[in-house]
């Protein structure tokens, strides 16, 4: 199995910090809650294991190459999709569309991506998607909340499928010189993203005093927006090597969608408290849903990569 020497050395540093995760994680434990009645330890720990799984999973995916990243990805849209619906107003008139959404839409646009077709893929969910689905409801006769019920599937999809699929969809740019790297690109992604999320977490635990959204997320401060983006931007600016960009290239798009990432975290907790829920899910210890993992990254994934493809991808297919 041949593994490009940036993606060994990646894996292998991501690993390296989540052993020394787990050590401190295992050292508090002992010493502030052997009873495990910490609350804030144990939920540490949580995570830290959490974070295991889906570093493994990963690198699994990583490792797979197209094929991984893509049935990853696929598994954690058809995951998310089932997590959103469940709070949403469907009803048996929109049955139908429902079976689509999960076994034609999803898995069609996973093909589009497989097959390159970008003309296609960038357009299939919000142009096709968006007009046809309605009309299977429609035709159903249950006039009562439809407007609702449609602009809740339509969004669903949006996020869910539509979104995430431009990460696998980062595996098609030809960029020139980058030749079987385009993990990296996935890999830049979310790192920079997710560590940005851990980052205003911790910024706002040390400094954090004045809140953006306090009925949103009550634990989002400027202090912790401002120390986390701008961290974030940093580490990307350092990760520059395993990118096509310069070092104030990967800072600057690091920057974007870092931004991109709190504020797409910042749109789903507004759609979660209207719904009357703390997290989308409680599959994944100390981290909820499939949601809650991806909403940074699934706001910030298409921006990404159409700035990747117009700046650094030449002669992008139509």
């Amino acid at each position: 199995m041949n593994i490009h020497p940036d993606l060994l050395h990646l894996l292998i540093g991501i690993g390296a910090i989540l052993v020394l995760a787990s050590v401190v994680g295992y050292v508090l434990q002992r010493r502030f809650s052997p009873d495990g009645a910490n609350q804030s330890i144990e939920n540490l720990n949580d995570r830290i294991r959490a974070w295991w799984v889906m570093a493994v999973l990963l690198a699994l995916a990583f490792i797979g190459g197209r094929a991984g990243v893509i049935l990853l990805f696929g598994f954690c849209s058809f995951a998310a999709l089932r997590e959103f619906l469940t709070l949403t107003n469907a009803r048996r008139a929109d049955h139908w569309s429902l079976v689509a959404a999960f076994f034609v839409v999803l898995p069609y646009q996973y093909y589009l991506v497989w097959i390159d077709w970008y003309g296609m893929y960038s357009i299939f969910v919000p142009v096709y998607v968006f007009l046809l689905l309605p009309i299977v409801s429609a035709l159903r006769g249950e006039t009562e909340g439809y407007l609702v019920r449609i602009a809740e599937v339509q969004w669903a999809l949006m996020i869910c499928i539509f979104c995430a699929s431009f990460v696998p969809a980062l595996l098609n740019l030809d960029i020139p010189g980058f030749e079987g790297r385009n993990v990296m690109l996935i890999a830049f992604l979310i790192v920079v993203v997710q560590l940005s999320d851990v980052l205003q977490y911790v910024w706002g635990k040390l400094l954090g005093k004045r809140k953006i959204a306090p009925r949103l997320s009550p634990s989002k401060t400027v202090e912790g927006f401002a120390g986390g983006v701008l961290s974030a931007t940093l580490v990307g600016a350092g990760l520059w090597w395993m990118t096509p960009f310069t070092m104030l290239q990967a800072g600057m798009l690091a920057f974007i969608i870092a931004i991109l990432g709190f504020f797409g975290g910042l749109v789903m907790s507004a759609i979660k408290r209207d719904r009357g829920v703390k997290d989308w899910g409680h599959v994944i210890a100390g981290h909820g849903g499939f949601i809650d993992r991806l909403d940074s990254v699934v706001f910030s994934a298409p921006i990404f990569f159409h700035l990747v493809r117009y700046f650094w991808s030449v002669d992008p297919p139509a």
